[in-house]
């Protein structure tokens, strides 16, 4: 543990991995526009930062984890960002969930100023951050991989080189189009069952162990039929990343069907207001062009 670690992000899911790593024992310096998830992980043990250039000055490794492409290139190329505090030989993680193209353009910006960058994007939503069992898809080097997995290994519990910069990314753009197909399915499937007269739970306790089985299930069944919407991970986020695989579609010339339609069911929900709830939500489309409610009730 002799490397000193940045965070810059103490979002939903930021924090609790920042959390993750002071109790593990790293040093850690922390950045993130509000000052409370600052002044939370400093009483944990984490020191503060004043900006993500300061963070990356008193640090060998940085970790960024915030919302969007924009938000990574502001972060890691912008005033005050990463890069300007980093120094030659540093190793920039995002773990955020961005555009593939985005990475390697972040990429090949650090390599300019012999800065190593890899892209992390992570699956498993606010439990499995807090639990440290994250699901972690990597594109880089391979030596800035190798030097990453110790921090990889505390927070999560698998971590796959995917590829050269920007596989993580295509790789969580995959990862969001079965979970977000398996969701809609899952809530069709359960508008059947209810429309039908059979208990919803009671599908889901009988379907679970076949074929059908997935954790997506196993973690999104319970939250729809006990109508529980507070948000692992939002709708508006899954949207985001539905989005970025259609872009990313469109720039290699494929046909995308289910992605296409996920496109247009969380655009509906997001539309409603309902962006901030679970992505368990989608139910609530089904439910609104069906007129039927789930619950186990």
């Amino acid at each position: 543990m002799s490397e000193r670690i940045g965070f810059v992000g103490l979002g939903i899911m930021g924090k609790p991995m920042a959390k993750n790593l002071v109790e593990a024992g790293y040093d850690l310096t922390v950045y993130n526009r509000s000052s409370k998830a600052v002044a939370e992980l400093v009483q944990q043990g984490a020191k503060a930062g004043v900006s993500s250039a300061d963070v990356a000055s008193k640090s060998d490794i940085t970790i960024l984890m915030v919302p969007d492409s924009p938000d990574s290139k502001a972060v890691v190329l912008g005033e005050n960002g990463l890069l300007e505090g980093a120094a030659s030989g540093d190793l920039i993680i995002d773990m955020s969930s961005i555009e593939p193209g985005v990475s390697r353009e972040i990429h090949d910006r650090c390599n300019e100023k012999q800065v190593n960058f890899i892209d992390a994007p992570v699956s498993g939503g606010e439990p499995f951050a807090i639990s440290g069992d994250l699901a972690i898809m990597v594109g880089g080097d391979p030596s800035d991989f190798k030097r990453a997995e110790p921090l990889f290994n505390v927070i999560g519990k698998s971590a796959v080189l995917c590829g050269q910069s920007g596989a993580g990314n295509v790789t969580k753009l995959a990862n969001q189009i079965v979970v977000g197909a398996n969701i809609h399915g899952l809530a069709e499937a359960l508008v059947l069952a209810t429309k039908a007269g059979v208990n919803p739970e009671t599908v889901f306790d009988a379907i679970k162990g076949g074929l059908a089985g997935s954790n997506v299930m196993n973690a999104k069944g319970p939250m729809m039929f006990e109508r529980n919407f507070k948000p692992g991970f939002r709708i508006e986020l899954h949207y985001k990343d539905i989005n970025n695989a259609a872009k990313t579609a469109d720039q290699l010339e494929l046909p995308l069907q289910v992605t296409a339609n996920l496109q247009q069911v969380m655009k509906a929900l997001v539309g409603w207001g309902e962006g901030g709830n679970d992505h368990s939500g989608i139910l609530s489309y089904v439910e609104k062009l069906s007129g039927v409610t789930v619950s186990n009730k």
